[in-house]
């Protein structure tokens, strides 16, 4: 039988399940939580973003994504406006105050992404990203047949 400590999936999840610890500590000292910060970011790749459609892709509630903005909303990180098109969407924009904390996300990303990789070949860093982009379309195409197949496709 196969040492848990050299079976890739609970790698992975035991890898994924640190760097969330990890973050949410950082997050803690910062004065928010991790998904304030998921959505911080989310929010400045994905600018007008409405908050359906950043709860589809945090795949949390709308109402948990409604309660985030809420309080970072509070904190003048994001404002929500009416989209001009439809008046019951609202799409959520950062604030200036929002580029301070998102430097620095982007400080400890770097500083975590050094210490992760330190002494690892680039061509194994790279290996490992098409692996996992790999790994995550295959598991979407699944995903995928099976609400197909749920819905009698």
């Amino acid at each position: 039988m196969e040492s848990l400590q050299r079976d890739p999936i609970f790698l992975l999840h035991d890898v994924a399940r640190i760097m969330r610890t990890r973050f949410d500590q950082w997050a803690r000292a910062y004065g928010m939580t991790r998904a304030q910060g998921v959505i911080l970011v989310r929010l400045e790749r994905q600018p007008g973003i409405s908050q359906n459609e950043l709860a589809a892709i945090c795949e949390v509630e709308p109402i948990t994504v409604g309660r985030l903005v809420d309080r970072l909303e509070v904190r003048g990180l994001i404002e929500r406006r009416g989209d001009p098109s439809d008046r019951r969407v609202r799409r959520l924009h950062l604030l200036p105050a929002a580029k301070p904390v998102l430097a620095d996300i982007q400080v400890y990303k770097a500083e975590l992404t050094h210490m992760l990789f330190d002494g690892i070949a680039p061509q194994a860093v790279e290996s490992m990203v098409d692996t996992l982009l790999h790994m995550k379309s295959r598991l979407t195409m699944e995903a995928d047949d099976d609400t197909v197949a749920a819905a009698g496709g």
